[in-house]
């Protein structure tokens, strides 16, 4: 999919790294993603809190299915390069690249953010309707992050670290989202 995006960018004499990086300063985009992490954290707790209050049978999935992938170490270790690479890396490239195709030619970037944000979630059905609810406000958490700053190095940071965060909690037997 990263290698789509580069592909689709550069046939259209777009740059990657104007896309991706913006002008930031990539160190100070590292830190605000990792000071980010508490809001993430904090967003999914209110979330899932709001959820359980106000309407409780959105919580079909009695535990996460993506838990039964930590049986050791190994796995936990595993697991944890996968949801970095996969979920803080390809998934804040591609909601950059979505996001800018939306405010480019398919009504903007807030309807992109929305149309994604929704997606996003939908991605995310397995883990039960109100995991996919707290997902998506989640996207569009890290996608406004990304139209804000026009780079996907704090939304990728805070997303990596906080997709390791509940890979801890979840390898611990807590009750991550």
């Amino acid at each position: 999919l990263v290698g789509l995006v580069w592909l689709f960018l550069t046939l259209q004499d777009e740059h990657p790294g104007e896309l991706l990086l913006g002008n930031q300063s990539v160190p100070r985009e590292v830190t605000l993603g990792i000071l980010l992490v508490p809001v993430a954290l904090l967003l999914t707790a209110v979330s899932f809190a709001l959820i359980l209050q106000f309407a409780p049978t959105l919580r079909n999935v009695p535990v996460n299915p993506l838990e039964a992938l930590i049986t050791s170490p190994m796995a936990i270790a595993w697991f944890a390069l996968v949801a970095v690479v996969a979920g803080g890396i390809r998934e804040e490239i591609q909601r950059a690249f979505i996001l800018h195709r939306f405010e480019q030619r398919l009504g903007g970037a807030v309807v992109g953010l929305v149309v994604f944000s929704v997606a996003f979630g939908l991605g995310h059905l397995v883990q039960g309707r109100d995991a996919a609810i707290v997902t998506g406000v989640l996207g569009a958490f890290w996608g406004t992050v990304y139209l804000s700053r026009r780079s996907v190095v704090a939304p990728m940071v805070c997303h990596g670290l906080f997709n390791l965060f509940e890979i801890g909690i979840a390898s611990l037997g807590g009750a991550g989202g």
